[in-house]
């Protein structure tokens, strides 16, 4: 009779110790998947670098140059003449104060003309170019050109369109007419980790924001955390795929999806996700609807559900060739 007692006791214990062992694994088991979860949560941009100051209720971010920069504006890609002088106008009036621009797209002087035309005071609009490669053996001429074109006292940021032959020295330029207040803060065009690896190190004035190809295709998950990191702000240029693969985007089954259960569109969707992630936006439009519905992605957010659901469109499917 003891025996088969103690025999009972110890299958007890067995059993018990048996159970306080998956018990335990169980419960690491979910400590990491939580673990896990929350790295993903970050990845995917539901919470900001600590070192940027990057604010949805205000639409706005301070630069690491002590300015701040609206959140969403407009780009200017393609728009020329009268097309852009009137698409800038209907963007002024609809409450767009970010505008983008560079030599490049040859439309700097009417970019001017509208936003003196638009008597609205200069302080309010931030106003961004860039010099080319081709530029970069006389900065001192292209920023002077730049200063004449836009005729509007100042340039809130300039930036090096893409890495080329005398970048460095160009931004050295760059830097004294940070000096002389004639450019505010300074920036970087199609710049990549290894590229700014390169750059960083040889360059007075840390970049202010890089500006790279973004979109749902194309997220550079890797290049953005890194990019905010180094308390440089990113901002994404064709956040709807860019030209030839706009339909495919905004079309997307689940964009689509995520857009009906909140009752915005796609365009605005894709634009929120950007914010969410803690990346400026500046799509381009010269239709007066399209340019006030980008301006309309402050009033709805996106779960991390959500965030994760496009976060896993992603393509590494780069649509230009910087």
């Amino acid at each position: 009779m003891k025996k088969g007692i103690i025999i009972f006791l110890i299958f007890i214990i067995i059993v018990g110790i048996v159970l306080f062992i998956v018990l335990t694994q169980d419960r690491e088991e979910q400590n990491m998947n939580q673990d896990k979860n929350q790295d993903t949560s970050k990845f995917i941009g539901s919470n900001y670098p600590d070192n940027i100051n990057f604010n949805l209720d205000t639409g706005t971010v301070i630069l690491n140059s002590g300015y701040e920069m609206p959140l969403n504006g407009i780009g200017t890609y393609s728009l020329t003449k009268e097309e852009c002088y009137q698409a800038i106008s209907s963007a002024l009036d609809a409450g767009v104060r970010l505008i983008d621009t560079a030599y490049m797209y040859h439309n700097e002087e009417e970019i001017g003309r509208a936003i003196r035309d638009s008597g609205i005071p200069r302080e309010e609009i931030f106003v961004i170019t860039k010099i080319y490669p081709t530029q970069y053996n006389n900065p001192e001429e292209a920023i002077e050109l730049a200063l004449e074109k836009l005729d509007i006292g100042y340039i809130d940021m300039m930036l090096l369109h893409h890495s080329g032959s005398g970048d460095v020295d160009a931004y050295h330029v760059m830097e004294k007419y940070v000096e002389q207040e004639k450019i505010l803060s300074l920036g970087l065009s199609n710049w990549y980790i290894e590229e700014l690896d390169e750059f960083l190190p040889q360059v007075n004035i840390t970049p202010a924001l890089v500006q790279n190809e973004i979109h749902p295709y194309y997220q550079e998950l890797e290049v953005v955390p890194y990019i905010q990191s180094k308390g440089i702000v990113v901002q994404g240029w064709y956040p709807f795929g860019g030209r030839g693969h706009t339909s495919e985007l905004l079309n997307d089954k689940t964009v689509v999806e995520i857009a009906h259960h909140h009752n915005v569109t796609t365009a605005q969707v894709i634009l929120r996700w950007n914010l969410q992630r803690g990346v400026v936006v500046i799509p381009g439009s010269s239709n007066p609807d399209h340019i006030k519905e980008n301006t309309e992605i402050y009033h709805f957010s996106l779960t991390d559900e959500e965030m994760q659901l496009i976060q896993n469109l992603n393509r590494n499917e780069k649509h230009d060739w910087y």
